[in-house]
């Protein structure tokens, strides 16, 4: 009998993502970027950050039945996707240099069988003959290579590993490409084509404005004090001190540790992160930021691309960006779940400095290719003019990317960066003070020619110091404090003159010279400003920060102690399975449970971001946390965002919630291991380990050998003896993490009835 054509329709569509991943709408170019994927059409799509791509290759293969590989860089991001993934009932797995040998043979076999539709791989692995051979004999019907932007030259993360992508076409011939990235300029996206040979090609591009972010550009004067300031300013109301998840970018690993440890001074727990540190360290950084047992990570670039951590509040980078589009992807790690975020640049002239002399930095191989270096020191001056400029930063960053930028609701600004929310202003008489500062400099020169002293350039540092009229050892032994212009500026704050002197060397009206000694010296424009024949723009702060339109309206209607309480739910549980808070639900679907209060399990199906799959696994416990916390409070529920009426959902292929059960309880009854329970009752193992624990609570099961062997009982039992049974997380921390939480809660379970 033929097999029946797949239903690939608009409706069948929308079922699927309403019955996984609980939404009832796609975001913009989701729907044309999925079509093409099951009308086996190669297409690129270039969505921002937070913008749902993933979706575009994670929905096909449900509809389909035929498997998708996903191409992806790094370890981490497959590991926390795969994490998501599971929990919300899509078979994936992923295969890398951290699993075994028997992990990889169990991922291999599930995928040839069919049992995966999802399997992600690294570029070098994706093209290993092998792979080829088996990707074949599952049928796979599409491989999607994420970060795509990575095989171009042209772009601002090229990854040499990459261009081996580039005969995927000729070793793999019948499948669809999808190619995806957050970030590519026109140029970069030609070359994406080019280089994967895409075949005519759906080109969907979004809209590059993340409209949720508010932007704040800052000269870099008091680093650790700025940061402390800005990160101070994401500290959650319940949950304790830096609740919300900051990011701090470095462009040194030296910088990372010693911006992490100053911040720690202030009160502020903050951890470096960079690839020099030892591995297991660096993994217990990246675990603490995405589980949030740490909030504040000072990181090179590197950190974050891996990191699906949906409620960073905040990125602050604290040097220039090398391009635009790096500043593009990394601020775009803020607001992943829509919701507002902060992104602040502080920035220094002598940024310019260190990116070029990295980038001309000899490598392995020699020079770098001359056109690379001027790629990419072109991509640095872009990202300096948009630092320096002095229009709305949403607009600068939508038109480098080739796209006219329309404000919100007919307004003449974005309303959410320092520009338009009045934050920044033209200081008074900017003409005569750049005239000052510029005047002292040359009287440096004027006064060794006439002192008879020898010709010393001087730092930033020096010259702010003589413009406010401080009497130094130093300035006393040249003989500064005789000058015309020694404290002209006095009665302006240091911060502000050397900002001041910053925004004047990005003009041209001097300039730093390179190397370990920075000196400040004329340029052959000075001369032109100080005759007034070019005009200056000095910019200075008019206001302390202000609260977006945007960021006021996300809370409208929320209860902050519920969600805060529901935060603290969320956090549990996660802990008790070993995965991110996120991955249980997003802040933005617990914010609308603490504006809708829903008062059955049913009605949650109306929340955003509650599929089946979750409904069954968590629903329970977060109706009763809001049911509990409405009656102690006399709070009205059933408000807001729920729709009494059920929505029409797609017919599950499964059994019923209560028959699964009933299938579960069977064959633990006869002493079915968790893995064999989950296949044949259609729920996860962390159910199927549910389920056990309930019968070991009801006395069914006496005997736990046939899933925990007596040496993990002796050792799991030891520690709860010595670390209390109330939290799972301290004790597998103290087993160093051989055991895993399935276990862990049967062998509590265990305990407690042998108590």
């Amino acid at each position: 009998m033929p097999t029946a054509e797949p239903d690939l329709s608009v409706d069948s569509i929308r079922s699927v993502l309403r019955d996984v991943w609980g939404h009832e709408q796609l975001r913009d170019l989701q729907e044309p970027a999925i079509r093409a994927a099951l009308d086996g059409r190669d297409s690129l799509v270039v969505l921002p950050t937070g913008g749902g791509k993933s979706l575009c290759y994670q929905l096909p293969p449900l509809l389909t039945g035929k498997p998708t590989l996903i191409v992806s860089p790094l370890i981490s991001l497959m590991n926390d996707q795969v994490a998501s993934l599971t929990a919300s009932g899509v078979p994936a797995a992923a295969l890398h240099s951290g699993l075994g040998n028997a992990e990889l043979r169990s991922i291999e076999g599930a995928f040839e069988s069919g049992e995966l539709k999802l399997l992600f791989v690294a570029p070098e692995r994706l093209m290993n003959p092998g792979l080829l051979s088996m990707a074949k004999r599952a049928g796979v019907a599409c491989v999607a290579i994420d970060e795509a932007h990575c095989i171009s030259a042209w772009g601002h993360d090229f990854r040499p590993e990459y261009r081996q992508l580039a005969s995927i076409r000729q070793r793999l011939p019948d499948v669809t490409l999808q190619a995806l990235t957050a970030t590519a300029t026109p140029r970069v996206r030609e070359d994406i084509i080019a280089q994967l040979a895409l075949r005519d090609p759906e080109v969907l591009v979004g809209v590059f404005d993340r409209p949720n972010l508010t932007y704040r550009v800052l000269p870099r004067v008091k680093l650790e004090e700025q940061v402390a300031e800005i990160a101070s300013r994401h500290r959650g109301s319940g949950m304790g001190e830096g609740e919300e998840g900051v990011i701090v970018y470095c462009l040194s690993r030296k910088d990372t540790e010693r911006l992490a440890d100053g911040l720690t001074s202030r009160g502020i727990d903050a951890r470096a992160y960079h690839a020099g540190l030892a591995s297991k360290k660096r993994s217990r950084v990246e675990r603490d930021f995405t589980t949030e047992r740490v909030n504040v990570v000072c990181a090179t670039v590197a950190f974050g691309m891996g990191i699906d951590r949906s409620n960073v509040r905040c990125v602050i980078h604290a040097c220039l960006p090398r391009s635009v589009e790096a500043f593009q992807q990394e601020t775009g790690r803020a607001g992943r779940d829509g919701l507002p975020g902060e992104c602040v640049l502080l920035h220094s002239p002598a940024d310019i400095v260190r990116w070029s002399r990295l980038i001309e930095m000899p490598g392995d191989y020699g020079p770098p290719d001359p056109d690379f270096v001027k790629a990419q020191l072109d991509l640095l001056n872009q990202m300096r003019a948009i630092a320096t400029g002095g229009e709305c930063r949403h607009k600068a960053l939508s038109e480098h990317f080739g796209q006219t930028y329309t404000p919100p609701e007919g307004g003449e600004g974005c309303g959410a960066c320092d520009i338009c929310l009045g934050e920044l202003k033209e200081a008074d008489d900017a003409e005569t003070v750049a005239k000052k500062i510029i005047s002292c400099v040359a009287r440096f020169a004027h006064h060794a020619e006439a002192t008879g002293s020898p010709a010393t350039q001087f730092g930033a540092k020096h010259l702010v110091e003589v413009l406010a009229g401080a009497r130094t050892k130093r300035i006393e032994q040249f003989g500064h404090h005789t000058l015309s212009t020694y404290a002209l500026l006095s009665e302006t704050p240091r911060d502000i003159i050397d900002a001041f002197v910053n925004q004047l060397i990005d003009q041209g009206a001097l300039a730093r010279a390179p190397g370990d000694r920075p000196v400040i010296h004329l340029t052959d424009a000075s001369r032109e400003f100080l005759a007034g024949r070019r005009s200056v723009r000095l910019i200075e702060p008019a206001v302390a920060p202000r609260i977006s339109k945007r960021d006021t309206a996300s809370w409208e209607g929320v209860d902050r102690d519920l969600f805060d309480r529901l935060r603290a739910l969320r956090s549990q549980i996660a802990e008790d399975r070993g995965v991110p808070p996120y991955i249980i639900f997003s802040d933005n679907t617990l914010r609308d449970m603490a504006r809708a209060r829903p008062s059955k399990t049913g009605l949650l199906l109306n929340i955003s971001g509650v599929g089946s799959r979750k409904l069954e696994e968590f629903g329970d416990a977060f109706v009763e946390a809001i049911v509990s916390h409405c009656e102690a409070g006399e709070i009205e529920m059933d408000t807001a965002l729920v729709d009494p009426r059920p929505r029409q959902r797609r017919p599950a292929p499964a059994r019923s919630s209560s028959s699964r059960n009933e299938a579960a309880y069977r064959l633990l009854l006869e002493s079915a291991s968790l893995d064999t329970v989950a296949e044949q009752a259609g729920c996860t193992t962390g159910t199927a380990a549910k389920r056990l624990v309930e019968l070991i609570e009801e006395g069914k099961v006496s005997d736990i050998s046939p899933w925990v062997d007596q040496e993990t009982f002796t050792r799991a039992d030891a520690a709860f003896a010595e670390l209390g049974d109330e939290r799972l997380k301290p004790v597998r921390d103290h087993l160093d993490e051989e055991i895993d939480y399935d276990a862990l809660h049967i062998v509590r379970a265990m305990r407690t009835r042998q108590l």
